[in-house]
């Protein structure tokens, strides 16, 4: 008989013929032998359901659920955590691949982590490495890897309006394609919400601030992120589900003097993006009258990365 815990690996897959099966393959190599892999596919229209069926067809711990709509990224995942039997549940990506100790790695930081603060609300992300089609790396350390770790309502803040402490380690921020948490502990603070399409890891995280969660990571390097474009990533799909996430938490944007500054600084980042110069600089000079210090700070913060980043993503 196995003593360790049932893992569930989560697996959203919408149109990914070209990348499914080596996310699979990372999935299927994990030397964590407790596990389930289950996978949702969302009403693809490539040949992705057939290539999944293809590599799972000797894998008694494996099996295919397909949406006959497409649901979203917010839906298929909460599907996927409903379906889930796993005592924890690990969330993969269709255009990524995991590392073999992933799974071992993820869970001796949440036990080491529980048995030493008593804790309950957990969310623990793995360090990885971002591949762009130009050659050009980028680590992306999870959050929480460091000894301060950030817990409860101050991530919120974090999240929604860049309300960040000196002392906590943010990283790569709380992708849902790094995630290790407790399957009841997600369905406990409601899993992901259905109605978002972008930005549902977001969304999940806020909620688990708002219930006292803390944000553990693995300084590990344990997964492989493929950088890829869709039509489901544009700036301005990523627009209206960040103005949404401002609105579903207004109060608490409110009782902190902070909806304005959430509702705007999105736009900023979109005109950005869209190159639309001149919004972008009207935008930043109504929120620099609004919120001089904040908003210097916070561009200066990170405009200057991000830039650096962008370089290197065109050369």
């Amino acid at each position: 008989m196995n003593d360790l815990p049932l893992i569930t690996i989560a697996l959203p897959c919408y149109n990914a013929e070209s990348t499914i099966r080596r996310a699979l393959q990372s999935a299927i190599a994990q030397i964590w032998t407790n596990k389930e892999i289950i996978i949702v596919d969302d009403s693809s229209e490539d040949y992705s359901r057939e290539v999944v069926l293809s590599c799972i067809a000797n894998i008694p711990y494996a099996r295919l659920i397909k949406n006959e709509t497409n649901l979203g990224p917010g839906g298929t995942r909460d599907l996927l955590l409903n379906e889930a039997q796993g005592e924890l549940i690990a969330f993969f990506d269709d255009d990524d691949e995991s590392l073999p100790e992933r799974l071992q790695k993820q869970f001796e930081r949440i036990t080491e982590y529980e048995s030493k603060t008593k804790e309950s609300v957990i969310a623990c992300y793995a360090s990885g490495i971002r591949h762009y089609p130009n050659g050009y790396k980028k680590e992306l350390i999870a959050i929480g890897s460091e000894p301060v770790i950030p817990k409860g309502s101050g991530m919120a803040a974090s999240i929604l309006f860049y309300g960040r402490r000196d002392d906590w380690f943010y990283g790569a921020g709380t992708p849902t394609c790094c995630l290790m948490a407790r399957t009841a502990v997600l369905k406990q603070v409601g899993g992901f919400d259905k109605n978002f399409r972008r930005v549902e890891d977001l969304d999940l995280s806020i909620r688990l601030a708002l219930a006292d969660a803390s944000f553990i990571g693995c300084k590990d390097i344990l997964f492989i992120q493929h950088a890829t474009a869709g039509n489901d990533k544009t700036s301005d799909k990523n627009l209206k589900a960040e103005l949404q996430l401002a609105e579903k938490y207004k109060d608490f944007l409110k009782d902190r003097g902070m909806y304005f500054y959430a509702k705007t600084w999105p736009k900023i980042r979109h005109y950005h993006f869209s190159k639309q110069y001149g919004r972008f600089f009207l935008t930043l000079l109504t929120l620099v009258i609004a919120y001089p210090v904040k908003t210097i700070t916070h561009l200066f913060d990170t405009g200057p990365k991000r830039f650096k980043h962008e370089k290197k993503m065109a050369s």
